[in-house]
Formats: structure tokens, C-alpha cells, sequence
């Protein structure tokens, strides 16, 4: 099989490396000229174009940072999905909307072209152990034939069922994420009240039972306000899709979105929505 990649950012790069290093042939869509550069002294293809890589694939994986650039790369003039040949496989590592995966696999002339959602967990030191964590919504037989390629850097891949339930439980895994970073903050400024320094009870909380993921990569930062600047840019655009999505659906988030809204860390604006951040596709 030949792969295709599309958004060779920050975690995208490693993911092309890893397989790579694994034998796969491997074809990318990059605009940056540095990157083009490493990946081609690694054995990649470089093509000229989104539909080339649409044309001549038999799985494409795309890893955008935001729905926008994803629907933009699939969707677009010359985009990859119209150009995607019967049998091929599209996977969207991308945390977007589920309407957006709908929308790539009812496009092109054929529409026999599977899509799996494969939004992940982790992070880009995680991708290059090869431990980084991917939901799969889709069919059996397109996630079977996807499965065996993710495994070069995913080790937990987690199925979940039809197209579009791997991201919508990717969004509610983010927004429970982004409210424990909240609430760790939330420590953070009660323990300064009753005059404990910052540093030692964010270490310390990552031995006691009210320890978490974002308390521990907190910690790893050098505390909750580092490590807001680092994943911000992230945690916005991600809660805006759920804020989005739930919306759509008439969802009612309850005390998670109670969280996420009203502790010192700002993810939404005043309005209720969530101020994304986007960056070019590279």
C-alpha cells in the first residue's frame, strides 16, 4: 500500500517518521520547505498537490490542527477527497466536527471512499515511542485495514464504533480535561490562601489521590499557568468544538461546562464561545 499524509506540524512530522522507520511507502503534502526536506532525506515522496495525493494513495491520513484547514485540504478546490480512488480509506486524526467527516464521505463522484475518525491522545514525544493513544470510529473492515498502519505509532487504538463516535468521545474527553485543568488551578489558588507555595502542592498533588493527567503534565510545565500558554491554543479550539457540537445537538453540558467556564483559566470568551486558534496546514 502507499500512504498518504497531509499536516506535517508538530505532531504530524512524527508521525511520517515512525512510518517510515516501519517500511511503509509513504507520500506527503507539505508546504513548509524544511520539512520537505527531512521527511525526503527519510524516504518520503514529496507530491505537488492535495489531489496527487488524493489520486494516488491507497490510505490518507490527515492531521490539521482545526475543522476549518481539515475541511479546507478534504473538501477544497482540488481538495483530496474528489480525487480519492474507489476502495481507498480516509483518516481524520483531526479533533473537528462529526458533520465534517459526513461531508468527505459523501463527496466525490464515486463516494466509495471510507472514512474513519481517528482523533488522538498524547503527545509528540509519545508518537515517537510509538505510545501514542487513537480512538477509531468507523467500519470494521476500513478501521481493520487502517489498524496495522496507526499501530506504527498509536499503541492503544481504541474502536469505538460507528463513523463519527471516536470524535465525538475525543470532544467530551477534552472538555473533562480542560475542567480538571481548571479545577487544578482552582488548587492551586486555594492552597495559596491558606499559604502553600504553588510549586510544592502541584508536586505534591501528583502523589495524593486528587492527582490527574492535567495536574501531572501541569507539574511537567512547571505549573498550571506554563502549561496553559503551551496547550491554550489547543484546549480553545477544542472546547469550542464541543461547545459547537453540543449545541448542534441540543446537549446540555451541565456541570463540566460549569467548570470550564467559570474557573481562573479563560476557554471561551464572554459570549459563551471559545476564541480558536488557527494556524496554517503544513
Amino acid at each position: 500500500m502507499i500512504i498518504g499524509f497531509v499536516g506535517t506540524g508538530q505532531m504530524g512530522e512524527p508521525m511520517v517518521m515512525r512510518l517510515l522507520a516501519a517500511g511503509h511507502r509513504v507520500r506527503v503534502f507539505v508546504r513548509r520547505d524544511e520539512i520537505a526536506d527531512r521527511l525526503r532525506e527519510q524516504g518520503a515522496v514529496v507530491v505537488a498537490s492535495l489531489a496527487d495525493l488524493g489520486r494516488d494513495c491507497d490510505i490518507v491520513i490527515c492531521c490539521t490542527f482545526s475543522d476549518t484547514q481539515l475541511a479546507e485540504v478534504a473538501l477544497g478546490p482540488g481538495g483530496i477527497a474528489e480525487h480519492m480512488q474507489p476502495g481507498s480509506v480516509f483518516v481524520s486524526h483531526t479533533t473537528g466536527r462529526v458533520d465534517t467527516l459526513m461531508r468527505i464521505s459523501e463527496s466525490g463522484p464515486t463516494r466509495d471512499v471510507a472514512v474513519v475518525d481517528a482523533p488522538v491522545s498524547g503527545t509528540a514525544a509519545e508518537i515517537a515511542e510509538g505510545q501514542l493513544t487513537i480512538l477509531l470510529g468507523g467500519s470494521a473492515e476500513a478501521v481493520d485495514r487502517v489498524a496495522p498502519v496507526l499501530a506504527c505509532y498509536g499503541e492503544n487504538l481504541v474502536r469505538t464504533g460507528k463513523s463519527g463516535s471516536a470524535l465525538t468521545i475525543k470532544i467530551v474527553n477534552n472538555l473533562l480535561f480542560a475542567a480538571n485543568l481548571q479545577l487544578v488551578a482552582e488548587a492551586v489558588r486555594l492552597g495559596a490562601v491558606m499559604e502553600i507555595e504553588p510549586d510544592v502542592l502541584q508536586r505534591a498533588l501528583t502523589y495524593c489521590s486528587g492527582s490527574s493527567q492535567a495536574a501531572e503534565r501541569a507539574v511537567s510545565a512547571g505549573g498550571v499557568e506554563a502549561f496553559g500558554q503551551i496547550a491554550m491554543p489547543f484546549l480553545r479550539k477544542d472546547v469550542s468544538v464541543c461547545l459547537e457540537s453540543a449545541g448542534a445537538r441540543g446537549a446540555d453540558l451541565g456541570l463540566l461546562g460549569e467548570v470550564v467556564r467559570g474557573g481562573s483559566l479563560v476557554f471561551t470568551s464572554a459570549d459563551g464561545s471559545s476564541d480558536a486558534v488557527h494556524s496554517a496546514a503544513t
